[in-house]
């Protein structure tokens, strides 16, 4: 099976439209039970030629070969970011908020280098980055508060735009480089866990020792995790 190759067709359509920064931005970490949940962000504009040789969604490719291509990416986007959501922060706003944070955390990196993004091109159908509209709980509040003097661009939400859009997958393969490193360095202070192989997910490994030794501060707690009183019984 011949693999699709991403390209920037979707991101020159919204620059000649009159965008003159254009954002990808996918996460990494969603479903994981231990670790943050990591969101990249790469910026292109008229100026940006194809993507470096070999850019793919991140989970089409290995270890190595992410390793190996993160610098061209690095060096080809205009700018580009990785923003994190602890897992205590996942336990106190939920997942979807905890997206979102780390969205505007890698955002507001990237306009200290660029400026303003006018559009950002998410991957799925759930336009996660924006606030919101009529959601009045106390999290929700707050983060409006938080976020009032830092406006969001336009988001344009597509499906598979990891896999066709170069920017998109390109802030897919930083984001997991960036995750997996993490991981790697929180596996030498639990290394019962083999985070630096399984990244936090549920691999057996994982799951025999939070039945075992419970879960740490790096679990996402609040979901139904072995060892947890909410998992008992």
């Amino acid at each position: 099976m011949v693999r699709k190759v991403p390209t920037l067709r979707q991101e020159r359509a919204l620059l000649a439209s009159g965008a003159r920064l254009v954002a990808g931005m996918d996460e990494v970490g969603r479903g994981a039970l231990a670790g943050p949940v990591s969101v990249g962000v790469v910026v292109v504009d008229a100026g940006t030629r194809t993507g470096p040789k070999g850019v793919a969604d991140s989970k089409l490719l290995t270890p190595i070969a992410r390793e190996a291509i993160a610098p061209a990416v690095r060096r080809w986007a205009v700018a580009w970011a990785v923003g994190h959501a602890s897992p205590a922060e996942i336990d106190e706003l939920g997942i979807i908020a905890a997206l979102r944070t780390a969205g505007r955390r890698a955002l507001a990196q990237v306009r200290l280098q660029c400026g303003a993004i006018d559009v950002v091109v998410l991957d799925g159908q759930h336009d996660w980055l924006s606030t919101p509209a009529l959601d009045l709980d106390l999290f929700a509040a707050a983060e409006a508060l938080a976020v009032a003097d830092d406006p969001l661009p336009t988001v344009r939400t597509l499906i598979k735009a990891d896999m066709t859009c170069t920017s998109v997958a390109a802030a897919s393969v930083l984001a997991k480089v960036e995750r997996d490193a993490i991981l790697v360095e929180l596996a030498k202070q639990h290394p019962e866990y083999a985070w630096d192989q399984n990244k936090g997910y549920s691999a057996q490994a994982h799951m025999d020792a939070l039945g075992l030794y419970g879960p740490t501060p790096q679990h996402r707690r609040s979901w139904n995790l072995p060892g947890t009183p909410a998992s008992v019984g």
